[in-house]
């Protein structure tokens, strides 16, 4: 009888998976420990594994599908035998994914022209005007990563996966014939470049911003939304702020990474302040719990994660046993983290299990802000950039460097005084950041 390979559950917040695509075709001979397929789920693209020997049947779901959890994808079995599509299904158990409404849907609504005489037809030098869409362009986690490998514009690509995606076929092939760049709309003061150079756009720029559309949402972004809803309604917030001295933490940086020369590790701001908040939770363990139905949970490690903004929303990777792991190891492990949850290569083990958040919109330029606390922790830390402002030393107003850092902590776990606490434990940490290289 043949074997049945359903939809596993590869996170802990999975409800559906996304088909990606199929590595394997019906008739392929395949063994115990084979790559069966890609599949998307809410916070990373992972590869489903055989766990049989034999023939692959059947399969139930095309690439594209979106499955829930312990639906039926394929049948593994003895050449030649002959096998039904299950009858009972996790309704839908394979329904095809609406990630993205096609060209057309996503064209602004503008009434049509009443139909006008007929005019002469376009010179041959005229070419046809380009079709307005989204700007999104759908393109498989593996095509985008080889893309980024062998400088390839993707966005000129045309895709020949389901529904237009590009896939890594289309990458290879434009690797070894570049398509033509989009040109330029030429302007009218001898072929200067219509729109200004500065990224955002002009202010008397009356064209749409957009093309009118609602595109599907995609697991990663319908999970964000459920749990922070559900973050921000249920857990009783409160924050605390804190400014800190930076100049310590900005020169001891520079002077590590002078040192280490070209090829040594580069260590970054948040690198450092991932190490002090591991030892600040270890100064006042009450940060580092959870609230669970049966009580606070006190967790005996701290495992620090940190977001990291990705295309479809964000992930938290977590460095665990921060507080054991030297500055160095925890620079190594978050960029390698963050470069792969990039392109959505992290293993489940890699963004579960965090006690404790970090997020820094400071390399972005923004000076203080308040995070939503990422369950089920107790607590996030949000990060600001580094600001130089007048502040008073010893009665002398001298030039200062600033870091504010906001505390977002759930009342039922943290009160004010620990949540206090921890953010003065921290301030000493960033302050005194020579300390952070010893343990």
């Amino acid at each position: 009888m043949a074997d049945i390979i359903e939809m596993p559950k590869l996170s802990d917040t999975m409800t559906v998976g996304t088909l990606v695509k199929w590595l394997k075709k019906e008739g392929d001979t395949v063994a115990n420990g084979d790559m069966l397929a890609e599949v998307e789920t809410d916070k990373a693209t992972m590869e489903l594994e055989c766990f049989f020997d034999g023939t692959l049947l059947k399969i139930f779901a095309a690439a594209g599908a979106q499955v829930e959890i312990g639906a039926p994808l394929c049948a593994i079995g003895e050449k030649g035998e002959k096998v039904d599509a299950p009858t009972k299904q996790n309704a839908p158990a394979a329904e095809e994914k609406k990630a993205e409404p096609k060209v057309e849907e996503k064209k602004a609504e503008i009434p049509k022209p009443e139909p006008k005489a007929e005019k002469p037809a376009a010179k041959p030098a005229e070419a046809p005007k380009e079709t307005v869409t989204s700007g999104r362009v759908k393109i498989s986690p593996l095509a985008k990563k080889l893309a980024e490998e062998k400088g390839v514009d993707y966005s000129n690509v045309k895709g020949s996966g389901p529904g237009g995606r590009i896939v890594r076929a289309d990458i290879l092939a434009a690797a070894k014939n570049p398509p033509a760049p989009k040109a330029a709309p030429a302007a009218a003061d001898g072929g200067k470049p219509a729109k200004p150079s500065w990224p955002w756009r002009s202010a008397f720029d009356k064209s749409p911003i957009q093309a009118e559309g609602t595109a599907a949402l995609s697991n990663m972004r319908a999970t964000i939304a459920k749990r922070l809803v559900e973050s921000k309604t249920q857990l009783p917030h409160f924050y605390l702020e804190i400014e800190v001295d930076a100049a310590p933490l900005n020169a001891l940086r520079e002077q590590l990474n002078a040192s280490l020369g070209n090829d040594g590790v580069r260590v970054s701001v948040n690198d450092l302040i991932l190490k002090a908040a591991a030892l600040a939770l270890r100064a006042v363990p009450a940060v580092n719990c959870s609230w669970t139905d049966a009580g606070i949970k006190a967790h005996a490690s701290t495992h620090v994660s940190f977001a990291v903004a990705i295309e479809d929303g964000l992930i938290t990777p977590v460095i665990k046993d921060t507080d054991k792991k030297t500055v160095f190891d925890i620079s190594n492990e978050a960029k390698d983290m963050a470069k792969r949850a990039k392109t959505k290569k992290l293993a489940p083990a890699e963004f579960t299990g965090g006690t404790f958040c970090v997020s820094n919109l400071g390399m972005m330029g923004i000076e203080r802000f308040s995070a939503i606390i990422n369950p089920p922790n107790a607590a996030i830390l949000a990060v600001g950039t580094t600001v130089k402002k007048p502040v008073v030393v010893k009665d002398q107003i001298v030039v200062g460097e600033r870091m504010a850092l906001t505390h977002s902590c759930d009342h039922r776990v943290v009160d004010g005084a620990v949540g206090a606490q921890f953010l003065n434990a921290l301030k000493a940490h960033l302050e005194t950041p020579a300390l952070l290289l010893l343990v």
